[in-house]
C-alpha cells in the first residue's frame, strides 16, 4: 500500500484566512465546488485581501483543451463557454498529408516484413492471408478494415460459444462491450506472434492510404458495438478511426470500456498534430512490449 503524500493540513475550509496567514500564501485554489455552496465561495473571495490575495476556480470539466475554454460575461455573470471540436481545412489537410506520406513510406519500408508474414500465414493454416471486417468510421459510415488473419477461419462462429462459456464460468473481462480473452483458442500459432507485436495490424496502412482510416484516431468499432453506444460516445465519429490511438498506448486490451471511451473522446476533443506525433512515438515503443492487440 502506498504511503499518503506528506501534505500539511491547515484545518477545514472555515480556516482559510488563518491558514493563509501561517503559510504566507497569496492564492486560494478551489479545485471542486461540488461540496461548497455558492455563498461559501463568495465568502472566501470577500475575505481575501484586495490586490494581494487571489482566488482561482477550476471548472468541473475534464479532458477539454484550454484553448476551447473561454470566460465571457453574460448578463453580468462570468460564464465558461466550451467550444465544440472544430477542425479547419488546414488541420485536415495537414493530418491527411501526414497519413499519406507516413503510411506509404511504411508500406515501402516494411514490404519485406509484409511479404514474410503473408507467406507464413498461407503456409501455416488454411484460409486467406487477409482478414476483412466491416467497421464504423468517420461520420458513422461503414468501411472494410484489413488485417493479417490471426485466427482460424471459423472464428466468428466460435465467438458466441466462447462468450456463453465465459458467462457460465462467471468470468468478467472488465469491458462490457469489447470482447477480450487471454489465450484465445481461435488464434493460430503465427497469429499469436503477430498479435504479440501488433503485426496483424500492418495491412491497415492500406486503409490509411485509401482514406478510410488515419494513422492515429479512435479505435474502429464493430457495427454491433455501435448499437450499444450511449449517445455521447458517437462523438468519436467526428474523426477517422486510427491504427493506433490513446487507447492503445495507455493500456491496449487491458482497458475497461469506460477508459476506452474516455481516451477516445479526449483525443477527439483535443486533437493536434503534435498529439499524433507523440502517440506514434509511444506506439512504436508499446509495440515492442508483449501484449495482445485490441481487436
Amino acid at each position: 500500500m502506498s504511503e499518503e503524500p506528506d501534505i500539511p493540513m491547515m484545518g477545514s475550509v472555515n480556516a482559510i484566512e488563518r491558514a493563509m496567514q501561517l503559510t504566507n500564501a497569496d492564492t486560494v485554489a478551489v479545485t471542486s465546488t461540488d461540496e461548497l455552496p455558492p455563498d461559501k465561495v463568495k465568502q472566501i473571495s470577500w475575505n481575501l485581501q484586495a490586490g494581494r490575495q487571489h482566488l482561482v476556480l477550476a471548472p468541473s470539466i475534464v479532458d477539454i483543451a484550454g484553448p476551447r475554454l473561454h470566460t465571457r460575461p453574460v448578463a453580468g455573470l462570468p460564464l465558461i463557454h466550451v467550444e465544440t471540436p472544430r477542425f479547419s481545412k488546414g488541420q485536415l489537410f495537414l493530418k491527411r498529408a501526414l497519413d499519406v506520406c507516413a503510411s506509404m513510406l511504411g508500406v515501402v519500408l516494411l514490404s519485406p516484413v509484409l511479404a514474410f508474414l503473408a507467406i507464413s500465414i498461407r503456409l501455416s493454416s488454411e484460409g486467406p492471408v487477409l482478414f476483412r471486417q466491416v467497421r464504423i468510421g468517420r461520420g458513422g459510415r461503414e468501411f472494410t478494415m484489413l488485417k493479417f488473419r490471426s485466427m482460424v477461419t471459423n472464428a466468428e462462429e466460435l465467438l458466441e460459444n466462447l462468450q456463453r462459456q465465459r458467462r457460465e464460468d462467471g468470468i468478467d473481462s472488465g469491458n462490457e462491450i469489447l470482447f477480450k480473452m487471454k489465450n484465445d483458442p481461435r488464434v493460430t500459432p503465427i497469429g499469436r506472434i503477430m498479435r504479440k507485436y501488433s503485426l496483424d495490424e500492418l495491412p491497415q496502412l492500406l486503409n490509411v492510404v485509401g482514406g478510410s482510416m488515419s494513422l492515429v484516431g479512435p479505435r474502429p468499432p464493430l457495427p454491433k458495438e455501435v448499437e450499444q453506444y450511449a449517445t455521447h460516445v458517437h462523438r468519436r465519429f467526428l474523426v477517422k478511426p486510427g491504427i493506433t490511438g490513446l487507447w492503445q498506448v495507455s493500456g491496449r486490451s487491458n482497458l475497461s470500456w469506460e477508459d476506452t471511451v474516455r481516451l477516445d473522446l479526449s483525443y477527439v476533443e483535443n486533437w493536434s498534430v503534435l498529439t499524433d506525433v507523440a502517440i506514434l512515438a509511444k506506439t512504436a515503443k508499446a509495440a515492442l512490449a508483449p501484449g495482445d492487440s485490441a481487436h
